[in-house]
């Protein structure tokens, strides 16, 4: 299986690596998941065995720019263009307002994955027990306003980039909780892991400079290294030894680590309660080091406005892939001769901490405030997200919530179905917004969460 360099990443986020949690039923009791925020949670909960790959799906991306940002209508249409949209670098579209949707520092985009191959849960040694089969993928990427000033606006003077960086993962989880009341205020739970590492990709380009030379062609100098680990992979060239795409032939196991969540909650009246956890406290250590690297400057013709659009709104795919080629071009890489030696990373260690109020002249009614946040270096966030709860049936149970972080605000919704016998959830902690065609997001903050589980 062959496909081009840069199109690894979306690889790596469809095979399923740190995923997110749907934290809009944090605070819903009926809900089947909650053991994924906190461990504590579930010691009162009844028993259910998830539909396999259909018991707990979320699909997450969230930043501070998105697809919107570099599409525009096409000023070209319909006189001269059949194409409906263009990209910011379309020559008709002015640079003040075809930057006007960057962000004059960071520009980050995370996306996460999760779906449940098995999962597990029941009543025993005095509390309630957990086992779960996850596959996970992650995808994170920063990018500077710089570049896209650059791809925009070259003109002839010299251009400080500065730093690029990309990671993504994709891993299989295997998880062993115990939930456990210890009295009428206190309850404790905790998780042991074990990771199965798929793939690993790492890409950091620093101090990255443009100068254009007499031949009218960029001279670029920084410093790029990229690293993949991934049983199977290799790295292919074209006839100067740089690298123009990657083969991908038997993918296995590449990697293994442990890990650990821990979490309590304290209930200070019977109306009033407090929880934390701490979640994916671990790492993986990674065989199979493919590593590629720039070797001091080299020239880049620049980028090229090349892409349109079809008449069903999606990009076209050999139009596309001169992009791509443009980036790999700016990319610059030749492997090294030989493996490097392994290497560890961490998964993205998440923090929970939550307050609980219920009404107690209606206890069906209850509001809750959870802070987030994602200790993961450049590619971290916090958020904070006020939600109210309600249960008018023993079987039926939800919310709304509003939420206000990193990445700006957003709005969540949870519905939950649980009668004897059966569960089913939806919800989304980002309603999708505007959309292209086939509900493809303008926005990058979106997320949708579903599962199907049979209880008892």
């Amino acid at each position: 299986m062959k496909r081009k360099l840069l199109s690894l990443a979306a690889l790596l986020l469809t095979v399923g690596a740190a995923a997110q949690n749907l934290h809009s039923g944090y605070f819903t009791d009926g809900y089947t998941y909650r053991h994924e925020m906190n461990p504590a949670f579930g010691a009162d909960g009844n028993g259910y065995v998830a539909i396999p790959a259909l018991g707990n799906i979320n699909v997450r991306t969230q930043g501070n720019f998105g697809l919107g940002d570099v599409m525009f209508d096409n000023p070209s249409y319909p006189a001269t263009s059949d194409s409906k949209k263009t990209t910011f670098m379309n020559s008709q579209i002015p640079v003040s307002e075809a930057l006007s949707g960057f962000n004059k520092g960071e520009n980050r985009i995370l996306g996460d994955v999760k779906l449940a191959l098995l999962s597990v849960g029941f009543r025993g040694m005095g509390g309630f027990n957990t086992i779960d089969v996850n596959v996970r993928g992650s995808l994170a990427f920063s990018l500077p306003y710089e570049l896209f000033e650059f791809a925009k606006n070259a003109g002839n003077g010299v251009y400080d980039i500065g730093n690029i960086s990309e990671q993504a993962m994709a891993f299989t989880e295997i998880a062993l909780g115990h939930s456990h009341k210890i009295d009428d205020q206190w309850r404790v739970g905790g998780k042991v892991k074990a990771y199965l590492g798929v793939m690993r990709m790492k890409m950091e380009m620093e101090d990255m400079k443009a100068g254009r030379g007499e031949t009218g062609s960029w001279t670029m100098s920084g410093s790029t290294t990229m690293e993949v680990q991934a049983k199977g992979f290799s790295y292919d060239t074209d006839d100067k030894d740089y690298v123009d795409g990657y083969t991908y032939k038997s993918p296995g196991i590449s990697g293994f680590g442990l890990g650990l969540d821990i979490g309590a909650e304290y209930r200070i009246t019977p109306d009033l309660a407090v929880s934390a956890a701490l979640l994916d406290l671990g790492f993986i250590s990674w065989s199979k080091n493919k590593t590629a690297r720039n070797k001091g400057s080299f020239e880049f013709n620049g980028f090229h406005n090349a892409t349109a659009e079809n008449d069903d709104g999606l990009l076209i795919d050999d139009e596309w892939e001169s992009y791509r080629d443009q980036l790999e071009d700016f990319v610059h890489l030749t492997p090294d001769a030989e493996e490097g030696s392994s290497v560890s990373s961490g998964v993205g260690t998440t923090v929970n901490v939550g307050v609980e109020y219920t009404l107690p002249m209606y206890r069906a009614l209850k509001f809750g405030l959870l802070g987030t946040s994602r200790l993961q270096s450049k590619y971290g966030w916090t958020e904070a997200r006020l939600s109210a709860n309600y249960a008018p049936l023993s079987w039926l149970d939800g919310g709304v919530n509003f939420a206000v972080g990193t990445f700006g605000t957003s709005m969540g919704w949870l519905l939950n179905i649980h009668p004897v016998g059966f569960n089913f959830f939806v919800g989304m902690d980002h309603i999708i917004g505007h959309t292209y065609k086939y509900c493809i997001p303008t926005s990058s903050n979106a997320n949708v969460a579903l599962g199907f589980n049979v209880t008892w």
